[in-house]
């Protein structure tokens, strides 16, 4: 099983390739130690100058939230763009903080739904926590480690130093980092009867998913919960994350009941399902989820993704 803790440190990462990264790493660590009010600030502020600066980045967001909130209107959605664009910043932030002060946040916490995650333990089996891909990020990690272990499947890095770099902060958060690719690995770990965190609520492609709606809107959702879940009957529960306040912070945690008479033998009602429930969970907070990734960039052969058409339209 490829799984990584504390990853060895290697000779190569002090080469002069290497020392722009380590520059930013040293500039990361003192944000990392900046009071919150003067990180929630800075985060705020960067994030109104990436939403001037991010062209796409915007374009891809107000699409995406066209589709999602049709009842609200171009102004609101407009500003509710930016706001995802802060909270993207400011998770930033409190994902190092997570990674090099994490106690900070140690007595700023609550959560729900705990009990229905120990009585799935209690049946000894494997248990897949859906978790989506929140701004709150890493700091949603450390707060749920205060409250039980979890492995987490991943996708490493390109550059070799920042994969060292941020497994090995991962590793004080999470109890195993699995490779996304590392399919058997995964299985292991449920056989095994471990609760592994699986993100599956971006576009991934349609080669191992369906068309299912997502906020009303077809989108490709993976079908590899479904699978997982028949490993060692593993049970699957949903977790959730989101700040509560800004100015003196506070987060909550939710986990949600688990996922009765799932899978079917319909994996596009599968996939609804498990959409419906993470539409619900982003619903709380809507601006603390990553809108700005290209949700519906696959669809079926012969149909242009939104963002492709809204390219086209400008065009002419």
């Amino acid at each position: 099983m490829s799984v990584s803790s504390t990853p060895p440190f290697k000779a190569k990462f002090l080469m002069p390739q290497y020392w722009g990264i380590w520059i930013g790493v040293c500039i990361l660590l003192l944000l990392a130690h900046l009071p919150w009010r003067i990180q929630f600030r800075l985060g705020r502020w960067l994030g109104e100058k990436f939403w001037a600066l991010g062209k796409r980045r915007r374009s891809d967001t107000l699409i995406n939230l066209g589709l999602c909130f049709p009842e609200l209107s171009e102004a609101e959605r407009y500003e509710m763009g930016k706001d995802v664009f802060r909270n993207g910043v400011i998770g930033f932030f409190e994902s190092l903080s997570a990674w090099y002060t994490p106690k900070r946040f140690d007595n700023q916490v609550t959560i729900d739904g705990l009990q229905y995650l120990i009585e799935a333990q209690k049946r000894g089996q494997g248990i897949l926590l859906l978790g989506g891909h929140y701004t709150t990020l890493d700091l949603g990690g450390y707060l749920s480690s205060l409250f039980f272990s979890a492995y987490i499947v991943y996708r490493p890095q390109n550059n070799p130093l920042l994969e060292w770099l941020i497994t090995r902060a991962r590793s004080n958060i999470f109890k195993q980092q699995i490779d996304h690719d590392d399919m058997r690995g995964l299985v292991s770990a449920l056989k095994s009867g471990q609760i592994v965190w699986y993100s599956p609520d971006q576009d991934f492609g349609l080669k191992q998913g369906v068309m299912a709606p997502f906020f009303g809107v077809p989108a490709a959702s993976v079908t590899a919960p479904r699978r997982l879940v028949k490993v060692n009957n593993s049970a699957i529960l949903s977790f959730h994350s989101y700040r509560q306040n800004d100015e003196k912070p506070h987060y909550h945690l939710t986990i949600t009941p688990e996922l009765l008479n799932y899978p079917s033998d319909d994996p596009v009602l599968d996939a609804t399902r498990i959409n419906d429930m993470f539409e619900g969970l982003i619903r709380i907070a809507p601006t603390q989820w990553m809108w700005f990734h290209r949700r519906f960039k696959s669809q079926p052969e012969g149909v242009l993704s939104p963002y492709k058409k809204a390219a086209e339209q400008e065009k002419n």
